[in-house]
């Protein structure tokens, strides 16, 4: 061997811990600011997203209710129809002839009149209406 080569073999210990590196607090302050204003647009951004999808599903809520008010315009609709059909005098009056019924004549009416109940005795304890 030579000792060109041997000088490589010799594992050289370099220590560097008296090396100390100060702490930059300007960088430090850039770097907080940075954090800061960053985060806050992640809210901002987070939040106007957030409110965008609210209006979406309140919009959605809205739309899917006033197919409701329509189904059930229509449903009143058809049942004011059939009312209108069911109490027609010409159907009662079918119907009443089938089963028997006969118009009622001035003899057949008869009045009823209303009993007024007496004044309670004075002494005795009654609830009033």
């Amino acid at each position: 061997m030579t000792g060109e080569s041997f000088d490589y073999a010799i594992k050289k210990d370099v220590r560097n811990n008296p090396i100390v590196r100060e702490v930059d607090r300007e960088r430090h302050r850039e770097m907080w600011r940075s954090g800061t204003v960053g985060l806050f647009l992640v809210v901002v951004l987070v939040f106007s997203v957030w409110r965008h999808f609210q209006l979406l599903q309140h919009e959605y809520g809205v739309d899917e209710l006033r197919g409701r008010i329509e189904a059930e315009e229509r449903a009143g609709g058809h049942l004011r129809l059939e009312i209108e059909v069911l109490s027609s005098r010409a159907r009662i009056e079918a119907l009443a002839t089938r089963l028997g019924m006969v118009e009622p004549g001035p003899d057949d009416q008869e009045v009823i009149e209303r009993v007024v109940p007496s004044a309670p005795p004075p002494d005795t304890a009654v609830a009033r209406r």
